[in-house]
């Protein structure tokens, strides 16, 4: 089986997209559509034709597009950070049954859905930066029009007790394409009971 190290590549330059994006956030509703759109056809282009792409290369040439839902600003939120006090190691579950460690740095609480909700954000052991953190969520369209392992967000600190969650760039783990690959699933505090209908569909070969 393959080793889930090679997920660091595309979360690396997940995440270096969320930064520039983050950044220049504060603009009208035409320039942010075009951005997400922008991040879409990277993310497209990174799995179609990238060497460390989750597909094989029999995927490859019959891959023509990922799913995603409309592009929908009301998913892009901002939530209040909570911080924890005594942070802990939480080793999360992978998908080959070994785990994977991180720390658990805060809460990230927001309104969505007609309620409040509460996701925790972890934070990779060996993570230079200490403003990114990891997101690994599922929601009421888990298993359904999405992938039934959940969803990740690179998120990225920017404010002094708040960070912005954008849905619309929820995207899937490797082993959404492919089952070689071990990803972490979402730790039970992340277990929305609201759909997110944002960001990416399930992979359809």
């Amino acid at each position: 089986m393959k080793t889930n190290h090679i997920i660091l590549i595309f979360v690396s330059v997940v995440i270096l997209a969320a930064v520039v994006y983050t950044l220049t956030s504060a603009e009208d509703p035409e320039t942010y559509i075009e951005k997400i759109e922008a991040e879409r056809d990277r993310q497209f282009k990174f799995v179609r034709y990238n060497i460390d792409s989750p597909l094989t290369e029999d995927q490859k040439r019959d891959f023509k597009e990922l799913n995603f839902y409309p592009i929908d600003p009301a998913y892009k939120v901002r939530a209040r950070l909570v911080s924890i006090e005594n942070k802990k190691v939480r080793e999360l579950p992978m998908t080959d049954g070994t785990k994977e460690r991180y720390i658990e740095h805060a809460f990230a609480e927001f309104e969505l859905g007609g309620k409040t909700n509460r996701l925790l954000l972890l934070q990779a052991m060996d993570e230079p930066d200490k403003r990114n953190f990891f997101l690994a969520f599922a929601d009421d369209t888990s298993g359904e029009e999405t992938y039934g392992g959940g969803r990740y967000i690179n998120a990225r600190q920017d404010g002094k007790n708040s960070i912005t969650i954008d849905f619309n760039l929820a995207y899937n783990p490797y082993c959404a394409y492919n089952p070689d690959y071990a990803c972490p699933l979402p730790p039970r505090e992340n277990l929305l009971e609201i759909p997110i209908e944002a960001g990416e569909k399930n992979y359809k070969e």
